[in-house]
């Protein structure tokens, strides 16, 4: 049996790449992401400035050759900036991601699986968190526990895992009816091993969607933060930070507000429709 449905997946998860490859927009935006994530890494290594770098001769620089993106306020590099606030809002968003996913896969898998008081209790938990204000929540967990990369993506993750949980909760209710689940428990299958071998992978398609539609709002929430003061602490930059700094300076040196506001808004609508595109590749209905 264990072959026979590895061998399943394995089918299916062919015919979900398949697909997934024929929306060129889905494929190109995925490229363009794994080319942001390497030059997020790479770029602050070999490039010859630092983010904390003050060139006074080149205060409000325009692009040139020197300074491509041109300077801030303070003379430091425009692309350096981006590329660490880029590297900041990657952090942010995939470490929010694996707070809510855990925390998600946990309570929701547990309340499905289980029902009854358990469900009842757990459902509860996860309404009260669904309902209630996150980015309120975000600033007050930021205000007690300090600002800072770690606890910024601590406090948007822990605010923000209900519609995980909350999916993951209907997934398993659907999935533990299935015969391969009752074959489980006929061998003696222990409770965690049905959950987390048998059922929560036949999950993960709307799992990840949920997943990749998380991170784009992990960065804005961290962006929104930046623009209200309360985000990473200067001279750490941020996409929020470089955009409230470059506002000021619009109609003079436009470059200072534009190439923030254009990275920002290209990396989250490349993760946007990433998650467009994988839910359209884990439809049932168009796969062939």
């Amino acid at each position: 049996m264990g072959k026979k449905t590895s061998g399943r997946m394995h089918s299916r998860t062919m015919m979900i790449l398949a697909q997934y490859f024929t929306n060129k927009m889905a494929v190109f935006c995925a490229s363009l992401i794994a080319v942001l994530i390497l030059m997020a890494i790479f770029f602050p290594i070999l490039s010859p400035y630092h983010y904390t770098d003050v060139d006074y001769t080149a205060l409000y620089a325009k692009p040139s050759a020197e300074h491509i993106l041109g300077c801030d306020a303070a003379g430091r590099d425009m692309l350096m900036l981006l590329c660490y606030s880029l590297r900041n809002a990657l952090i942010v968003g995939a470490g929010a991601g694996a707070v809510q996913l855990v925390i998600g896969l946990v309570l929701g898998g547990v309340s499905g699986y289980f029902g009854g008081r358990i469900d009842n209790v757990l459902s509860r938990v996860i309404d009260i968190m669904y309902g209630f204000p996150t980015f309120l929540f975000n600033l007050i967990l930021v205000l007690l526990l300090g600002r800072s990369l770690f606890t910024i993506l601590l406090a948007i993750g822990l605010t923000s895992w209900a519609p995980m949980a909350r999916l993951v909760r209907s997934q398993v209710i659907t999935v533990k009816q299935s015969d391969y689940v009752e074959a489980g428990r006929a061998l003696g299958a222990s409770n965690a091993r049905i959950l987390f071998h048998y059922i929560l992978p036949n999950c993960l398609g709307p799992i990840v969607i949920c997943l990749t539609q998380g991170i784009p709002a992990a960065m804005f929430a961290e962006s929104g933060m930046s623009l209200i003061g309360l985000g990473i602490l200067p001279p750490m930059p941020s996409w929020g930070g470089l955009i409230t700094t470059g506002q000021q300076f619009i109609l003079y040196y436009p470059h200072m507000i534009l190439f923030p506001a254009l990275s920002f808004g290209i990396t989250v609508l490349a993760f946007s429709y990433v998650g467009d595109g994988l839910r359209d590749a884990f439809d049932p209905r168009q796969i062939h």
